[in-house]
Order: C-alpha cells, then sequence, then structure tokens
C-alpha cells in the first residue's frame, strides 16, 4: 500500500519545530515501511519547494503560496495538483490528512482522503475556553464534511468533535503510537534523581501557570528535588504576552524557583534521554485529544502526575499506571507528586504498568496494522 501523510510538521533536521502531530506521525511511518509499506510525507507551510528520500521514506516540502485572501485556496490547490500528479504515476493509493484548521477542505483529488481527528482548532479552543477564528472553523467543518472517512485519536475527542460541529459522522478509534524499540527503558541513565520533569510546549491550555503553584507546594515539602521544562516558549493569546515563560517565573516562589530550570526546546533524539533521567514525569494539561507525549514518558517506564480531563482515562488508569488530578487542585496535584517520590515501590509499580498499557495498546505495531485495516477498505 502507498500511504501519504498530510501534515504541517514531522519531526526533522530539514523540516523544523514539530509537535504531537508530527511525532505520531513519524512514529507510524517508520512503522508502516517497516512492513513494506510506501510512505510519502507531504509537508506544508515550509520554506521552499523541495524532495528528498531518507531512510525509504519520501519527503516533499510544500511552500505556501503567498498572495492576501487568497493563500488559502491556492495552497490547497497547489496541495491538490501534488497528491493527483503523485498518484498518477502510482505513488499514492490514499491520503491521511489532519483536522488542524481543515487542510483537507476544497482539495478534490483521484483517490481516497481520511482525517486523522488529532484535535482541531476549534477543539483546542473549546477546550481552551476561547473564542475560535471562524475562518478555522468553516474550513475545519468543511473537511470534516468532505473526506471519506475518519479516524479518531480518543473516543472523547471524536465524540466532542462531532458535538462542535453539529455532525453526526462516524469515526474509527485508533489511537497514537510510540515505537517500543525506540523507547525502551535503560538502566545507563540514573532516575533517582529527585528531578520532576515536563516536557511539551510552554504554552496555557497545557497549564503551565498552573505548575509553578504545584511545585511551590512539592518544594516547601522536598526542598531538594528539581523542576526541568523541556520544550519551546510560545505566546499567550490571553494576555497577549510573547511568553508563557516569563508568565510563569512570577509564580513559583522564590526559593522555589531557584530549584527550576528550562532548557528550552531539544533535538527529538535528546529528549528521551531528559526522560529517562527523570523521577516523574507530569502533565497538567487542559486541552489534547491523545497526547505522544504521555506515551514516550510510559514507554521509558516513568510514573506519571498527569491531567484527569476527557481523553486521560483512555491513556491512564488513574491510581494503576499513574495518577489522574485537575490541574487547578494543586495541593491535590502536589501531593500525588510528592506520594511518588516517597514511596519508591509504588514509583516502580506505575512504571513497569505504564509500559505494559503501552505495549498492549499503544505500540506503533499495533496501530500501524489498525491503520492499513482502516484505509484498505476505502481503497478497496
Amino acid at each position: 500500500m502507498k500511504i501519504a501523510f498530510l501534515t504541517p510538521e514531522y519531526p526533522h533536521d530539514r523540516v523544523g519545530h514539530s509537535g504531537g502531530i508530527g511525532t505520531s506521525i513519524k512514529h507510524l511511518a517508520e512503522v508502516l515501511k517497516q512492513l513494506g509499506h510506501e510512505v510519502s510525507l507531504l509537508i506544508y507551510s515550509q520554506n521552499e519547494d523541495a524532495q528528498f528520500t531518507e531512510n525509504g521514506l519520501e519527503f516533499y516540502k510544500i511552500k505556501n503560496p503567498k498572495l492576501k485572501g487568497l493563500s488559502w485556496y491556492l495552497t490547497r490547490k497547489k496541495i491538490q495538483k501534488l497528491i493527483n500528479s503523485l498518484h498518477a504515476v502510482g505513488k499514492i493509493d490514499i491520503v491521511e490528512a489532519p483536522d488542524w484548521t481543515g487542510i483537507a477542505s476544497f482539495i478534490n483529488v483521484n483517490c481516497p482522503i481520511v482525517i486523522r481527528e488529532n484535535g482541531s482548532d476549534t477543539y483546542f479552543c473549546h477546550l481552551d475556553k476561547r473564542p475560535v477564528k471562524a475562518i478555522n472553523r468553516f474550513h475545519e467543518k468543511q473537511a470534516l464534511q468532505q473526506v471519506d472517512g475518519i479516524i479518531s485519536v480518543s473516543k472523547f475527542t471524536g465524540d466532542l468533535t462531532n458535538s462542535l460541529f453539529n455532525l453526526s459522522r462516524p469515526f474509527t478509534v485508533i489511537p497514537n503510537a510510540i515505537n517500543l524499540e525506540a523507547f525502551k527503558p535503560t538502566t545507563s541513565i540514573k532516575s533517582n534523581t529527585n528531578t520532576i520533569l515536563y516536557f511539551g510546549t510552554l504554552i496555557r491550555k497545557k497549564g503551565l501557570l498552573e505548575l509553578p503553584h504545584i511545585f511551590n507546594v512539592v518544594h516547601a515539602h522536598h526542598p531538594e528535588v528539581k523542576l526541568l521544562l523541556v520544550g519551546k516558549d510560545s505566546a499567550d493569546i490571553t494576555t497577549q504576552s510573547g511568553s508563557t515563560w516569563s508568565l510563569m517565573k512570577p509564580l513559583f516562589s522564590a526559593s522555589a524557583l531557584q530549584k527550576v530550570a528550562y532548557i528550552g526546546a531539544v533535538p527529538y533524539t535528546k529528549m528521551r534521554e531528559h526522560i529517562a533521567a527523570a523521577s516523574v514525569c507530569v502533565f497538567p494539561t487542559f486541552a489534547e485529544a491523545l497526547p505522544v507525549s504521555w506515551l514516550e514518558a510510559m514507554a521509558l517506564q516513568k510514573p506519571i502526575v498527569a491531567s484527569n480531563i476527557g481523553w486521560a482515562k483512555e491513556v491512564i488508569d488513574d491510581g494503576k499506571n499513574g495518577f489522574l488530578v485537575h490541574p487547578t487542585a494543586h495541593k491535590a496535584y502536589a501531593n500525588a507528586i510528592i506520594r511518588l517520590l516517597e514511596d519508591t515501590v509504588l514509583s516502580e509499580t506505575f512504571a513497569k504498568a505504564a509500559r505494559q498499557k503501552v505495549i498492549e495498546k499503544f505500540s506503533s505495531d499495533i496501530v500501524a496494522q489498525q491503520s492499513i485495516d482502516f484505509y484498505t477498505q476505502y481503497i478497496k
């Protein structure tokens, strides 16, 4: 089978920064290739038009045309032309697109096109309790109505997406996945470091303005514990600040701030080392679909304290392979972290159970086969 992923991001040096969507595609694409399928990556919003091959994957960088008021239309028609040309010469059987900003709207191609719901702008604005741009909502609904089929990475995301757009489209739940070989626990890196790790974008919707309050409580009980933040800083829409990190710093107590290290974004290949060295990973987020970062930490056998909102119960079983606490319940959240720091037996039990959950449900081998089964029904 010849599968193309249409995406705004992918973790590669020639492509630029990537978030969860790109990472999940990478895990899936590499396994699909190993299973004998041909994979193309059509990456838009790039600084140039380019094509290259690496490790058996075909990359197509797409530069968006710039013309005031018409860029959205010209970009879609450029993507449409590329897909149809690749399909015509037998390089594409099916295309998978994200729901984000409705890039698949008004793209009319000669092969099946499906959407994998990792969370649209409308979806995240709803969870973040802020207004969505009308143009994004329009394209996202149009794309969902137009495509041949829909995958959702969680039942919560699929149900809420249908509700927000007043749709009743059927969807198949296929979660995001993790490459178990790439994220295998190691004993060569010490993890009893008294380090709490958050990795991901520094942004309000991921609970980063709650994390200082949580860490202040932990710090009061355990002054030796450190907090490490890894990820790209971002602007804050609510306050119009150019930096979420600058909003976070005053929220820490003076002594707690001395135990906080923010190192910014790191190469994807280095992220594994930071996760492996952590004692506990924390994700106090308000808005996700099915976060790959959680799966990476779980696969590396890390105890986790995460948000208890929506999708969370489809990833973590509270009290069995992690703790789920609402991000605004600062004391309860901190107490869950403290419990894992103090109880090494519980921490190790959670960690092993977390990896086992990934093996059973979120392995890229399992998810790749589920995806192939889904694609096949549309190609036939």
